[in-house]
């Protein structure tokens, strides 16, 4: 594997769980929210990052993959930086 599809997967994993982690947060801060939501956007988010990683890691071509991280950092500046 090249060097830079494990870098790559390693900076989108990184990114893929503070989205994870704020997907929780947010699950858990609706009204009415009961644990099996915040289990529930764990499970799903924990898939979709799963699945994104193992398609960087192993089909993507490099823009496509880098593309990728690029949004994921941006979408996790946003959501963190917001206020």
């Amino acid at each position: 594997m090249e060097t830079w599809r494990i870098v790559a997967t390693s900076a989108f994993l990184l990114g893929g769980l503070v989205m994870i982690l704020v997907g929780m947060a947010q699950a858990r801060d609706r009204k009415g929210a009961r644990k099996d939501d915040v289990r529930r956007a764990l499970l799903v988010g924990a898939v979709i990052v799963a699945v994104v990683a193992v398609l960087i890691a192993y089909v993507l071509p490099s823009v496509v993959a880098w593309g990728v991280v690029g949004a994921t950092a941006i979408a996790v500046v946003f959501v963190t930086m917001m206020d």
